[in-house]
């Protein structure tokens, strides 16, 4: 492979002198038979050595003097010719310029490619020599060995003599001594750059060109300094005022990590000034309260209303509430008059949860910016600890997201505020790498290191990380080595567990006295401007808490922008709240042309084609419509009216059961086609995820956030896999609306149902959403019918707010033989229903049991019930269980009078499924419809720690079990009749 282009230092990594001789002979002999990037090197060198100033050396030429002519051949006398025999040479003509050998140009080459060594070295390793720690406790801060002259073989003798660089850090020549003091002021000041692990050249070259060369010292204006210095005074005089105000309060302050505040300033200008227009931030407690002061602009007397307790009070705002070092907050904020929107999203104190939030949002924002194809106009910026960005998974898999179609942003600034402590924790036992930033290692991210004690260290690493960020559309790290000052919060006694480095802490200097002496030094300010930044801001602080004390919050709004003609719903006691979600005729015939028509270009597999086929028969006769094709007729006609459909998981595209084929792929050269993509007026997208559950669903979550407008669906592999997002079901799909005042329609399709495929597939535990469920927070399906779905799913656009919406979807209902649906059943005035009677019920008068149930175990009741001739059961589906149908269940029994025997009944285990939830609800409707009956009774499993048993004999034993129990059949027949079958595991076919 060729190397032009490369620096050569990158060519030259790990060559030996005896190469470069080999190398340099072919070259003499033919040029072209060496690399463009040696042949160019080569060129170069010869020049130097061999070019006009080589006629200044006396001859002959001794080993030492061709070493001084390949290093510097400036510095090379008149030339003379030798004598003969010896003697004094005399004058050579000045017309026959002296040539070196081979040997001497390959000495030289040697020389300058150990040289060169040397640089990649520094480039590579140079930040382990760093001056980071503000508190100089780091151990492993000592210059590393191969930083050293002596490691590359140059003695003292040698490093005061030229050496060739052809161009590296912008010389053509240099001494060791020079190019050793140039290389640690570029790399092993308060900044150290990670980025030799990056494979793009060009990235590679952008940071050393803003990192190398002898003038590459990080300088700022006069004014720049004294803005610098002024965000510093504010950020602690902030942290200071909260702490005289509310003594003993957690704020979980900033305190010795104050230089991050004026370092994000300048990404809101510098990035305002490289076409941001939008800033999504996600941080933890940490220096919460300074940044919504102090770079979100939140007013200060807010803040102080809310340490009142203000914040968390529902008759002012509406909602629960949550802490202070939770919330979020938006503003707009202007830089040379460029004016950038930003937004901090509420989080959780689960550390990092919020992250794929952020990223999710902002993709969404992009979107609605027709953003997607620059990534220029918004920004994620996600403020982290250093313990929790090493130690929590889910920074990994936001950091997989970075590249991935569907879910790039264009890449995301990265702070690390790096207290060298995780809660009480020191770093060498906290993780096993030397930075907590080494997992953004893995996706090719630049880090950059830099002294929390040196503001301007700080705000010149962002900067360089904002152009970077925009410049390449990829994620960028900065680590800020710092400190904190009053232990995890200010109720803590960190000398407890940090007893050496809490000494040290107690005599450091705060970070604006730092930076102040120096800029008193410079004579850039003096200390009357020093004391005047401080009183101003002490003296608008104190004006601000007053004003608190009358502080009054607005009702809150939460539906503006985007949100605008959405608002909280009605009373779900008092209505149905239901939509209109029946489309016409005609445009049911056109997505039935869309959704089987196969383009010319594209040859599909034969297994697909006999499915697309049975979909014709579907549109032709009116019958037999399946799960799958309803879901895209309900895509499809939101599509139509210009909402937009976005569905991730990790088998979406084809569908977990092979069953959705949203995707077609040409069976000779992979292409893809999309029907859905062809109807007009919305946005579809469907993607296959990464392997990721926490951070996906976080994503979507974070997406749904910001565009109501289109249906956003999450769908794991199996339900049970849901397991690993149960982070974000806890802290932001159930619980968000109430702490934060932030709706969200985010749908859930979680593969449920026992179907004897063991404990790990058939429980996407419903149990838990509906423990979760209370105040109108979120909805819980278990839906039965095709249409019903197509109905649920338009219903969730076609409502006036936005409700999550967990849903139970089903297996080998996608395929069963009475899960059909007809056409008259998505046209017209149909909407979706709470309660579905079965297609054979008794007349009302002639049931004497009713059985209740949700789900697959449906049809298994119906087919067991009409097997057995049974007439006086009737067996409804609850479609919804939260919120409860028991309104249009009160109706249903009141029409029953000869009711004797109630019954609940569910596949999953006692202590899973809906029982415990749905008993109390189902006395009530009991007791307000005045039947005999007072109490529903059990039907299902028997308590079990595991959802599901591994054994198919087993399993249907206990299936037969509790359909007799329900319909009041004998059941030690069933368990009897059901037993016949082998014992085999889950899975295998029996005989």
């Amino acid at each position: 492979m060729g190397y032009e282009g490369q620096d050569f230092s990158d060519i030259a990594a790990g060559v030996s002198p005896a190469f470069v001789e080999t190398l340099y002979t072919r070259y003499k002999a033919d040029p072209a038979s060496v690399d463009a990037g040696w042949r160019q090197w080569f060129d170069g060198l010869e020049g130097a050595v061999s070019g006009p100033s080589w006629q200044s050396k006396r001859w002959p030429l001794t080993e030492t003097d061709a070493l001084t002519a390949a290093l510097d051949p400036t510095q090379m006398e008149p030339a003379l010719k030798p004598a003969k025999g010896g003697g004094k040479p005399a004058p050579a003509p000045a017309a026959a310029p002296a040539q070196a050998s081979t040997a001497d140009i390959a000495k030289a080459a040697g020389d300058a490619i150990r040289a060169q060594m040397l640089i990649r070295t520094y480039r590579v390793r140079g930040h382990l020599a760093a001056n980071l720690d503000p508190l100089g406790l780091s151990p492993h801060r000592e210059l590393p060995a191969d930083l050293t002259t002596e490691y590359y073989g140059f003695s003292d003798a040698e490093i005061d003599r030229p050496v060739y660089l052809g161009g590296t850090l912008g010389l053509e020549t240099a001494t060791i001594r020079e190019l050793v003091t140039i290389l640690r002021a570029n790399y092993c000041g308060n900044v150290g750059l990670e980025y030799m692990h990056i494979a793009d050249v060009e990235e590679r070259r952008f940071l050393q060109d803003r990192m190398e060369g002898k003038d590459k010292a990080i300088q700022f204006t006069v004014d720049g300094k004294k803005a610098i210095l002024s965000k510093v005074i504010e950020a602690e005089q902030w942290e200071k005022f909260l702490g005289r105000k509310y003594v003993g309060t957690k704020r979980f302050g900033l305190d010795g990590g104050e230089s991050m505040i004026p370092a994000l300033e300048s990404v809101i200008k510098y990035g305002g000034q490289m076409g941001v227009r939008e800033i999504v931030y996600g941080m933890a407690h940490r220096g919460r309260l300074n940044v919504l002061a102090n770079v979100m602009a939140k007013p200060f007397r807010v803040i102080f209303h809310e340490f009142s307790g203000g914040s968390a009070n529902p008759e002012d705002v509406g909602g629960s509430g949550d802490v202070k070092y939770h919330l979020g907050t938006s503003t707009d904020r202007s830089f040379d008059d460029i004016t950038v929107h930003m937004s901090l999203v509420a989080n959780p104190s689960h550390l990092e949860a919020v992250n794929p939030v952020v990223l999710g949002k902002s993709r969404a924002i992009q979107t609605v910016r027709n953003d997607l194809a620059d990534h220029e106009q918004v920004l994620p910026v996600l403020i982290h600890g250093d313990a929790a960005f090493a130690g929590q998974g889910i920074v990994w898999e936001c950091l997989g997201f970075s590249g991935i179609r569907g879910y790039n942003t264009g890449g995301c600034v990265h702070f690390v505020i790096n207290n060298q402590v995780g809660f009480t924790t020191s770093p060498q036992f906290a993780r096993s790498s030397p930075y907590p930033s080494d997992v953004a290692k893995g996706v090719q991210a630049p880090i950059l290191h830099v002294n929390g004690d040196d503001p301007e260290a700080v705000t010149f690493a962002c900067k360089v990380a904002i152009e970077f960020r925009q410049t390449f559309k990829r994620d960028v790290v900065i680590d800020m080595w710092c400190y904190r000052r009053f232990g995890h919060n200010e109720g803590d006694e960190p000398s407890f567990t940090q007893p050496l480095m809490y000494a040290k802490i107690k005599t450091h200097p705060p970070v604006s006295e730092i930076y102040s002496k120096r800029l008193i030094t410079e004579g850039v300010v003096d200390q009357a401007f020093v004391d005047g930044k401080t009183h101003e801001f002490t003296t608008l602080l104190e004006g601000e808490f007053e004003s608190a004390k009358s502080y009054k919050a607005n009702r809150a709004d939460w539906f503006a922008g985007r949100w605008s003609g959405l608002h909280m719903p009605a009373d779900p006691e008092t209505a149905r709240r239901t939509a209109d979600t029946g489309i016409e005729a005609k445009l049911f015939d056109s997505l039935g042309r869309t959704l089987t028509e196969i383009p010319a270009d594209i040859e599909i597999h034969k297994t697909l084609g006999r499915v697309l086929e049975a979909k014709r028969q579907m549109f032709k006769t009116g019958q037999g419509f399946d799960w799958a094709t309803a879901e895209a007729l309900a895509f499809g006609s939101l599509l139509s009216e210009g909402f937009g459909v976005r569905l991730s998981g990790q088998d979406s595209g084809r569908g977990t059961f092979s069953q959705r084929h949203a995707v077609w792929v040409d069976q000779k050269d992979e292409h893809k086609y999309v029907p859905l993509q062809q109807v007009e007026h919305g946005r579809f997208e469907v993607l296959d995820s990464p392997l990721s559950e926490y951070g996906v669903l976080g994503f979507e979550y974070g997406y749904a956030l910001t565009d109501p407008k289109t249906l956003v669906l999450w769908e794991a592999q199996f339900g049970d896999f849901v397991n690993g997002a149960q982070i974000m079901i806890d802290q932001f799909i159930a619980s968000g609306e109430a702490k934060w005042l932030r709706a969200n329609g985010l749908v859930m399709l979680l593969p449920h149902g026992y179907e004897g495929q063991g404990p790990e597939h058939s429980s996407a535990r419903p149990e838990r959403f509906l423990q979760l469920c209370a105040q109108d927070n979120m909805q819980v399906a278990n839906v039965t019918s095709p249409a019903n779905y197509f109905h649920l799913l338009r219903r969730q656009m076609h409502r006036n707010f936005r409700k999550p919406l967990i849903l139970m979807t089903p297996k080998s209902l996608l395929r069963h033989k009475m899960a059909v649906s007809t056409t008259e059943e998505f046209l017209g005035d149909s909407q979706f229903h709470r309660l579905l009677s079965d297609p054979s019920a008794p007349a009302d008068t002639e049931v004497t049991r009713l059985v209740l149930c949700s789900g697959k175990v449906a049809y298994d009741l119906i087919e067991a019930r009409d097997a057995a001739g049974d007439k006086n059961t009737a067996i409804v589906r609850v479609e919804q269980l939260y919120p409860f149908p028991g309104e249009p269940l009160v109706e249903r029994l009141k029409r029953m009078p000869n009711l004797q025997d109630v019954v609940w009944a569910q596949e999953e285990p006692k202590n899973n499924g809906y029982w415990f939830f749905v008993e109390p609800l189902i006395e009530e409707a009991l007791e307000k419809a005045g039947t005999r009956v007072s109490r529903a009774r059990y039907a299902g499993r028997a308590a079990a720690a595991s959802p599901a048993t591994g054994l198919m004999k087993r399993h249907t034993a206990e299936q037969g079990a509790l359909v007799a129990d329900a319909l009041g059949h004998n059941v030690r027949e069933e368990i009897r009749r059901t037993r016949k079958t082998d014992d085999a595991p889950v899975g295998k076919p029996t005989a």
